[in-house]
């Protein structure tokens, strides 16, 4: 009896190497196979910071070569009123993919086919960002060959108000459109959009439009882009005529005349012969374009010095080495409107912007730690799926979010992990986005962008087959800017929580919270057009009549010095009670540039005198004290709490003890840490007619703004300027009034900046006041 019982706990404790030799190595080599159920806890064991994980590499098939190389993947990019949507019409009418144009503000009534939403239409601007497709057969500008490609189109609004929009865009595309106005030139917006296009590593094309209208100057905007947006640029193309009389242009690669002529511009003509007027002018800028490039690209750098002349191949390829190498912009022109020059332009995608295959792509393995390295992805259709959602949006059948997928292929009908839950998730109905229109389709490889009905997830999410743990890493989302209350006109019925819900859910910069002491919604965006869009469509497609309450300015707190704290919380009740000793100090932070956040926890709590255990719960505290400081009742930034040592009871110290204590520690050392309240500082941008110059530039100074820039052009001047927030409400209405209704500006937020001492302590009394109302 005894021996079988040790015979048995000798089995048990038998080492697993003896009984994984008597069986084939195979069979533990098999893969996982995932099931629903399991998705989420099924994971690779976690492997050490030292070790370099080995994946399988994925190479690219000739049918994905070919597939690639004529495929690419832009997005229409500009400052206000430049004229993307107008541009982006012209291109699906030339492509065949619209029948007829219609005008972003046409007599008809129609509108573009991008603008498809009825308040776009209305107003004339574009609100969201609106995916298409097309087939373009180009020119190759190096042999003259016709070769057909496929290209994915996003047009996206220049209200900065409405900045997310082009954020997300600009993540998923490969290349994009800069357009720029002809008379104004770079303006506010353009520069945040090269700041976007900067941080996803997108090369573009640039494209000065408006080349009819009176006062254009392509030479002057070519000198400011390479000023002001810091990049190497040169014209590819000159001009034949000017204003009215724009006939077409002379293409500097190929040294060939282009015109539209036919209806609308849709026939091409091309001639050897260079017009006698700009013959000269187009010599001297193909040698400045030689100039530019010899600058960013060795070879031609190598023949200027030799003084050789680059043949037409040789230059065309070192505008596309040094377009997607990110170091050179080719500048191409022509006028949407007039239908004049939309052709080479599109030549231009294909011969210079990368293909899904050229744009390196990389993500992060959720298996492995932080700091491990990327994992770069192949556009290989027989790779592991790997996709990312980049945009959701409330359609007639539920939920459609728009993917991009980097590598492998999605197929209707097919499972897909969801990379953040782990959920496994059935595609249910694939689609390709023409605006507001949809094309069924059975499948879509890599590179490629669609639309999928029935999933739910967050902006930014990523999916994959399973089979691997990777995540694409998030994108930039701005903090709001402004605030309004928001009240229902009579009962508040399930529409009001329904439409915001929504909203929020499509758009990362538009918040939403309740007010803890006057109980009002809160909702917080971009600007007064991005709330004010969102209030009113809440009017029309959820029938919520809405009133707003006076906009509110995102006020911050910060301290100025150190302070140390020796907190100790005591509370005796029946029972056990609460106690908790908190030592250590807080102190100003700057903005950390690795996490992008300006507060932080730092724990050096030595010998076990606070728990372990406790610890999460003073972090807690800290940020939850964070929420609200006591000046002005705004959250506290630029803040670092140090922990030093503390005191913990064996039985009346609790988690929730630690908190209060940290909380209470906070509240008691901050006036003591000098704090002072931050506000919003935006970067104004007014263009007017010069004769309003020094009425403009008073009003500005009224509302204490600093002139940071002011250029006068023939008739127009441009001014920029930084002022406060809080001083810009009703600035609109006061400008059409001093510029007779000519004069136009955009905002765009910049920096937080202590307050004037008159306006903190207006700030610190009314909140006082607010308190002890409350109380009452």
């Amino acid at each position: 009896m005894l021996s079988s019982a040790i015979f048995q706990a000798c089995l048990r404790t038998r080492p697993h190497a003896r009984i994984s030799s008597a069986l084939p190595f195979n069979l533990w080599s098999l893969p996982f196979r995932r099931h629903a159920a399991t998705a989420a806890a099924v994971k690779p064991a976690e492997t050490t910071a030292d070790a370099v994980k080995e994946y399988p590499v994925f190479e690219l098939t000739d049918e994905d070569r070919r597939r690639l190389k004529f495929q690419r993947n832009i997005g229409v990019s500009a400052h206000i009123d430049s004229g993307k949507t107008t541009l982006t019409e012209r291109i699906l009418y030339y492509t065949g993919r619209i029948r007829e144009i219609h005008e972003v503000r046409g007599r008809d009534n129609v509108g573009a086919k991008m603008d498809s939403m009825e308040l776009e239409r209305e107003k004339g601007i574009t609100i969201q960002s609106a995916a298409t497709f097309c087939d373009w057969v180009a020119t190759v500008p190096a042999t003259g060959d016709k070769e057909k490609y496929a290209i994915n189109i996003i047009d996206t609004p220049g209200h900065v108000d409405f900045t997310i929009e082009v954020e997300r865009a600009l993540r998923v595309l490969d290349g994009a459109i800069l357009v720029l106005c002809a008379v104004a030139g770079v303006q506010s917006q353009t520069t945040t959009v090269d700041r976007q296009m900067r941080r996803y590593n997108v090369p573009r094309i640039s494209f000065i439009n408006k080349m009819d209208r009176p006062g254009a100057n392509p030479w002057r905007v070519i000198n400011q882009i390479r000023q002001k947006l810091k990049i190497g640029a040169a014209a590819v193309q000159v001009p034949i005529g000017v204003e009215d009389d724009l006939r077409g242009v002379v293409d500097l690669v190929r040294w060939k005349a282009i015109y539209n002529e036919g209806e609308k511009g849709n026939k091409v003509v091309e001639s050897d012969e260079i017009p006698a007027e700009v013959l000269e002018l187009a010599k001297d800028k193909r040698r400045e374009l030689i100039e530019q490039l010899a600058e960013v690209d060795d070879e031609i750098g190598e023949l200027l010095i030799m003084d050789e002349e680059p043949n037409t191949q040789q230059l065309a390829d070192a505008i596309r080495r040094a377009t997607i190498s990110l170091k050179f912009s080719p500048v191409f022109l022509g006028s949407a409107i007039k239908n004049t020059a939309v052709q080479p332009l599109l030549d231009g995608v294909c011969a210079y912007l990368p293909t899904p295959s050229e744009a390196k792509v990389v993500a992060h393995d959720t298996s492995m730690p932080a700091s491990a390295p990327p994992v770069e992805l192949q556009p290989a259709a027989s790779a592991p799926l790997v996709a990312l959602a980049f945009k959701l949006e409330e359609g007639r059948f539920g939920q459609l979010t728009y993917m991009r997928v980097y590598q492998g292929t999605m197929r209707k009908g097919q499972f897909i992990y969801h990379a953040r839950t782990g959920k496994k998730v059935k595609v249910p109905r694939l689609v390709r986005m023409h605006s507001n229109e949809m094309e069924d389709i059975q499948e879509i490889g890599p590179g490629e962008i669609c639309a999928i009905f029935g999933i739910d997830c967050a902006s930014g999410d990523t999916f994959t087959d399973g089979s691997t743990s990777f995540s694409m890493t998030s994108m930039y989302v701005p903090e709001p800017v402004i605030s309004l209350a928001l009240k229902p006109v009579g009962t508040e019925s399930p529409n009001f929580s329904r439409a915001l819900n929504r909203f929020q859910k499509e758009d990362p910069t538009f918040r939403v919270h309740i007010d803890k002491e006057s109980k009002e919604t809160i909702i917080s965006g971009m600007g007064e057009l991005h709330l004010e869009i969102y209030v009113e469509r809440m009017r029309r497609e959820y029938n919520v009549e809405c009133t707003t309450g006076k906009p509110r300015v995102a006020f911050r707190e910060t301290i100025t010095q150190r302070a140390d704290f020796f907190y100790t919380h005591k509370k005796q009740t029946g029972g056990a009670g609460q106690y908790a000793r908190v030592i250590g100090f807080i102190e100003p932070m700057g903005m950390n540039e690795e996490t992008g956040k300006d507060t932080e926890f730092v724990n050096q709590v030595m010998g076990g005198n606070i728990p372990s255990n406790y610890i999460p719960a003073c972090e807690k505290g800290f940020y939850e004290a964070l929420e609200k400081g006591s000046l002005s009742g705004n959250p506290i930034c630029g803040c670092r709490f140090v922990l030093n040592d503390g005191l913990a009871h064996s039985v009346d110290s609790s988690e929730l003890a630690f908190r209060l204590a940290t909380i209470g520690a906070i509240r008691e050392v901050y006036g003591a840490a000098k704090p002072i309240i931050l506000e919003p500082i935006m970067t104004v941008e007014v263009v007017a007619p010069s004769e309003f110059q020094s009425a403009v530039i008073g009003g500005l100074n009224q509302r204490r703004g600093t002139i940071v820039d002011s250029e006068v052009r023939e008739d127009e001047f441009t001014c920029t300027a930084e002022v406060a927030l809080n001083d810009m409400f009703g600035y609109s209405s006061h400008l059409r009034g001093i510029t007779q209704g000519k004069g136009e500006f955009s905002m765009e937020y910049k920096t937080h900046q202590p307050v004037l001492p008159q306006v903190q302590a207006e700030l610190e009394a009314a909140y006082k006041k607010s308190l002890g109302q409350a109380k009452k």
